[in-house]
């Protein structure tokens, strides 16, 4: 089981070690851990019900690993995080290396939000986060009901770090 802490002071500072010229801001980490606890509580890694989705933010292989690898705004900085991670730049490896991988899957997870141009939402603004997650995550049952204490702890563990 991982917390938001863990995540955000662990794979997420590697992630963005990994990827220095994209933005690992204060609003990114906090939309990208409030999608990791909407999508798996950060505890699962696979899909429960044996479902297609894999890592602690739950990508698809040819939904948010195929758009990652492909956009054209993430596709080189896909590759580059691929090879330090040691993992081919294909939809299945990466997709399988998601569930034991976390740096790589906090990297894919803020590329994938690196594809939309719209801005990440500040930290007030929980519908606008939501909004995102929405667009960039096309969750298949999406539930509303969680997102606010989602959001919220995301917010708590990044405003009250030094990250």
């Amino acid at each position: 089981m991982s917390t938001a802490l863990e995540i955000l002071n662990g794979p997420m500072v590697e992630a963005a070690r990994l990827l220095p010229t994209v933005a690992f801001t204060r609003n990114a980490k906090i939309q990208i851990l409030a999608t990791g606890l909407q999508e798996s509580r950060l505890i699962y890694r696979r899909q429960m019900g044996d479902g297609p989705a894999r890592g602690l933010f739950q990508m698809e292989r040819g939904g948010g690993v195929h758009g990652v690898l492909n956009h054209s705004s993430s596709k080189g900085l896909a590759v580059t995080l691929c090879d330090a991670r040691k993992v081919a730049p294909t939809d299945m490896a990466v997709w399988r290396a998601l569930e034991a991988d976390d740096v790589l899957a906090c990297g894919f997870a803020r590329l994938l939000y690196w594809t939309d141009p719209k801005r990440i939402p500040e930290p007030d603004d929980v519908q606008g986060a939501w909004d995102r997650y929405i667009w960039n995550w096309r969750p298949g049952k999406p539930h509303r009901q969680f997102w606010g204490a989602n959001h919220a702890t995301a917010v708590e563990a990044v405003m009250g770090s030094d990250a």
